[in-house]
């Protein structure tokens, strides 16, 4: 089993910047990507980034060029630096650990973006 912890959720104002963070404990090795995703309310969840433990990265087009996802060596904590936030982008945003798709999940970190 993995737990994951995510933290930095909070209250923005459009355009402003976020970071979160999702710390990993447990059988850490047995996965080998961790990314996030977000849901709103009345919305399906939704993938924003991802990275693996070689380092490569995916990210959806939405957030191109404001979010960046980041990892410590040990992959055991990832970063999610959120830049230019939308009030469209206001959601609870999830970390996720797993191989070919998420298996453990954490239990979301609330993002609010005022206009």
């Amino acid at each position: 089993q993995v737990q994951l912890v995510e933290s930095g959720g909070g209250l923005v104002q459009a355009g402003g910047s976020l970071r979160l963070s999702c710390a990993a404990s447990g059988s850490i090795r047995s996965i080998n990507v961790m990314g996030w995703h977000r849901q709103a309310p009345g919305k399906q969840r939704e993938l924003i980034e991802f990275i693996t433990s070689s380092g490569n990265t995916g990210y959806a087009d939405s957030v191109k060029g404001r979010f960046t996802i980041s990892r410590n060596s040990s992959m055991n904590t990832v970063y999610l630096q959120m830049n230019s936030l939308k009030p469209e982008e206001a959601a609870v945003y999830y970390c996720y650990g797993g191989t070919v798709r998420p298996t453990f999940w954490g239990q979301g970190t609330q993002v609010t973006v005022s206009s």
